[in-house]
């Protein structure tokens, strides 16, 4: 349950993350504009916005699961290693995060080859995130298919907190 909430918290955080990413996009068409002709026609290319994006997630994740944990694992006592226990690569943490899309791909390709209506593609995504994640209690480890392809592990972890300094007992 903490890592689905975290996977929640997540969420929110992202939407702040391509909301930004969006501004910069927003602003550098804004002032291309005014040098290269039809910069607006490109930026309203949808296949190469949705790339854009994709490498935004990717930096963020690669960065972050690189360095351990994202905000909102760190937040939940979450930690991203590889089957040894240790910190990921570059090179692993990006293929944890393609492989993580298998979260939302599968459906959302089924949705788009049936020619689902939206509402039927948003129910079939959450049955399908209810199932993956149902998924991970098949595992020994309890660990999601996506870190069992890609060699790595969440494992719970706190940061040890620092003694206080109690200043009354220090020496004058």
């Amino acid at each position: 349950m903490r890592r689905m909430a975290c996977w929640l918290y997540e969420g929110l955080l992202l939407f702040g993350v391509l909301f930004a990413a969006g501004c910069v996009l927003l602003l550098a068409g804004f002032l291309l504009a005014q040098w290269i002709p039809n910069v607006e026609a490109a930026l309203e290319n949808r296949p190469l916005l949705m790339a854009y994006l994709f490498a935004v997630l990717g930096l963020y994740f690669t960065w972050f699961w690189a360095k351990g944990q994202t905000l909102a694992m760190k937040t939940w006592d979450i930690r991203v290693v590889d089957r040894n226990g240790r910190r990921l690569r570059p090179a692993h943490a990006l293929l944890r995060y393609l492989l993580a899309w298998l979260w939302l791909l599968p459906p959302l390709g089924l949705g788009s080859a049936l020619q689902l209506h939206s509402l039927d593609v948003v129910a079939l995504t959450l049955a399908w995130i209810v199932v993956w994640a149902l998924l991970a209690r098949l595992h020994p480890q309890r660990q999601f298919l996506h870190d069992a392809l890609a060699g790595t592990q969440l494992v719970h972890h706190r940061e040890p907190i620092p003694p206080k300094h109690d200043k009354r007992s220090a020496p004058a």
